[in-house]
This record gives C-alpha cells, sequence and structure tokens, in this order.
C-alpha cells in the first residue's frame, strides 16, 4: 500500500526483503531479496535509494545501521531500537512521563518472584524482545509459581505488566515531517479476536475529549521520540475514562489501514510524504468506517467467496498478495464505508457468508 501510494505521486520503489516475491516486491521497480544480516546487499540497496523507511520492528539494528550510513532512515535507527524491545519502550514512556501500566523488569524466577508481589495478579508476563498479535505473552492469575512459570517463559528477559481493566482498545497514528510538524489521524476503536485485530470502527465510540486526549498524547509521543516518518500509538481506555499507552509501532499500521479508503490522505502517503520531505497532507476523515482483518483461516476450503464482498456496494476490499494462507495470518482487509452501525451490520453479514467465526 505504501508501493501504491508512491506510484501514484511518480516515485520508483524498491523493495529489501529475505523472502522474495513478496508483497511489496510484486510492485517495486527492484526486490533486493537477501537476509537483514547481508551487509552488503544492505549496501548495494542502500546505494540505489535516496531514502529508507522500514515496516517491520522485528528488523536487526545492525541493518539500519548499515544503510543509513549512505542514505536517509527515516525514521532514524534509535526509534526502531526503542519500539522493538518492551523494556526499553515502557522505560521511554516512564522517562518521559507518558501514562502506562506499571510495570517491572525481570530477568530470573528470584526477579520475577519479587515482581510479582510488589504488582500482583492479575498481571501479563511479557517477552522483552519481539512479539506482536499477542505472542510472547502470558496473563497471570491467581497464585502463581514464578520457578515454574520462569523456567517455562523461554526468554532471557521479560516484562511483568499491570493488568489494565479497560474500557475499550483505541490507537492514533501519528505523521511527523522533517520540519517537525506532527499530524494525527482520528482515533480508531479496536476490537481483538484471540489477541489478532479484527475490526477498526471510526469514529470511535468514545467521547470528543477521549478523542482529542489521544491524538494530542500520540504528537507528543512522536516528538519525544523524534519520529520522522509514522508513528501508530495503541492505547486502554480504562473504566474510569483515563487513556493508558499500551504500545508503540514507529511504522504503517494494521488499524490505520481504514485511511486508504476514508481520508483525504491516507497513511502510507503520508508515510512517503514525511519520508521524502513533503509536506504532509490533510488527515481529514472523509466517511464514517468499518475495517474488517482478513485472516488466513477463511481458505481453508479454498479461495474465498470475493464476489460477496464485491456485492456490497460500499465494500472496498484489499488482498496483499501474501503466497500462502495461514491460520492467524493477516491477508488483507475490508473497509465498509458509511455509518458505523450500517458498517458493523454488513461487515456481520459478509463475516457470516465467508465463514469467519472469531
Amino acid at each position: 500500500m505504501f508501493g501504491i501510494a508512491a506510484r501514484r505521486m511518480g516515485y520508483r520503489v524498491h523493495a529489501f526483503e529475505p523472502n522474495p516475491d513478496s508483497p511489496a516486491g510484486q510492485i517495486s521497480d527492484v526486490e533486493v531479496t537477501a537476509s537483514f544480516t547481508d551487509t552488503e546487499a544492505l549496501a548495494r540497496f542502500a546505494s540505489g535509494v535516496d531514502a529508507i523507511s522500514f515496516e517491520f520492528e522485528n528488523i536487526p539494528l545492525s541493518a539500519v545501521q548499515a544503510v543509513e550510513s549512505i542514505c536517509p532512515v527515516r525514521p532514524r535507527g534509535e526509534v526502531l531500537h526503542i519500539c522493538q524491545n518492551r523494556e526499553r519502550e515502557k522505560t521511554f514512556l516512564r522517562q518521559n512521563g507518558f501514562p502506562h501500566a506499571e510495570f517491572r523488569v525481570v530477568d530470573s524466577a528470584e526477579s520475577l518472584a519479587k515482581a510479582i508481589g510488589e504488582i500482583g495478579t492479575p498481571s501479563v508476563l511479557k517477552t522483552a524482545d519481539f512479539g506482536y498479535d499477542g505472542k510472547g505473552q502470558v496473563k497471570l492469575n491467581g497464585s502463581v509459581d514464578a520457578a515454574q512459570l520462569w523456567e517455562n517463559f523461554g526468554a532471557p528477559r521479560g516484562v511483568l505488566e499491570a493488568w489494565v481493566p479497560f474500557e475499550l482498545e483505541l490507537s492514533v497514528v501519528v505523521a511527523r515531517g522533517v520540519d517537525g510538524v506532527a499530524v494525527s489521524f482520528p482515533p480508531s476503536e479496536n476490537i481483538h479476536t484471540h489477541h489478532i485485530l479484527d475490526l477498526s470502527i471510526v469514529p470511535g465510540r468514545f467521547s470528543p475529549e477521549v478523542a482529542e486526549a489521544a491524538e494530542k498524547l500520540a504528537r507528543e509521543i512522536a516528538v519525544a521520540l523524534d519520529v520522522v516518518g509514522l508513528l501508530a500509538v495503541e492505547f486502554f481506555l480504562t473504566r474510569d475514562g483515563k487513556l493508558v499507552v499500551n504500545e508503540l509501532a514507529p511504522r504503517p499500521h494494521n488499524s490505520g489501514h481504514y485511511t486508504f479508503d476514508a481520508c483525504a490522505t491516507s497513511q502510507f502517503e503520508q508515510q512517503l510524504r514525511a519520508v521524502c520531505g513533503l509536506p504532509l497532507g490533510s488527515p481529514e476523515l472523509l466517511t464514517p468506517v468499518v475495517m474488517w482483518n482478513i485472516l488466513g483461516h477463511l481458505w481453508k476450503d479454498g479461495e474465498p467467496r470475493w464476489d460477496v464482498v464485491l456485492s456490497e456496494p460500499k465494500a472496498k476490499l484489499h488482498l496483499y498478495g501474501k503466497a500462502e494462507a495461514r491460520p492467524g495470518r493477516k491477508m488483507g482487509h475490508v473497509c465498509v464505508l458509511g455509518p458505523v452501525d450500517e458498517a458493523l451490520a454488513t461487515i456481520a453479514r459478509l463475516k457470516s457468508a465467508l465463514g469467519d467465526e472469531r
């Protein structure tokens, strides 16, 4: 989708990806297929472009460092370094005074037992490195055997977070240019099923005051991180109306895919504008919208009936071109434009017709 936005504005696109025939590579002028640890391939790639961005946190910092000496990388490597590790991310939030769940860093059964004693249960133990869509985390309830839990955890370092009793989840995507100007897209209300985003609803079903506060916080975090590019900020809205930052992602975000169809400027065009040093576009929402994530289990009986989706006049289908459909893998999404209640009803019909039983 970034490539599509770049093409519309006359740019050529090169993609670096370890696996051949990637979705980005399919519409790129050049696709470099090599490991993120292949410094020679990274140098050749960087020498052929004018600016670099990334759309995946699980990239070694060394890969960014290998290319940023050759051409600009936006966001900068330090932003990736902070956001790809929960310990560094939570520490950044704490040091800068942004609202977050209470947490402790743990590196042994003893430190985990101490952290549980201080934070209590329910709480969530998460790996410090990597993990998304619910991977690398365990919810703790009641009495816990810290020694057994740590033995089964399988990571050298983790973060224990207090459980946040939330009313709903929401997120804001912010774009920030080289001139420091930051603009935010309307917050989306996010509904997850089995830890994977299912629906994004815009406008979200929360007060304008909550939306304004979330956008303001997200812009402040982007400034504190000195992001040039995109930053997605995921929040919990607590039952007493407070916002708590859950996670940061310095890239286009699944919950911002609605912008491709429903906003004056999509998150992908904003990424392009920011990375290329252009003025940012308007994030105005042109129509209410609900986005539905399409996961790989829909292919269990073969190619889904896309004619069912396309028969809906306000439905927009996006398939990513991934080679293999697997349960839990994000294969595409559908945006249904129009009033939220009507869009939700349309998506419920589509889910039923295509067998999405999440």
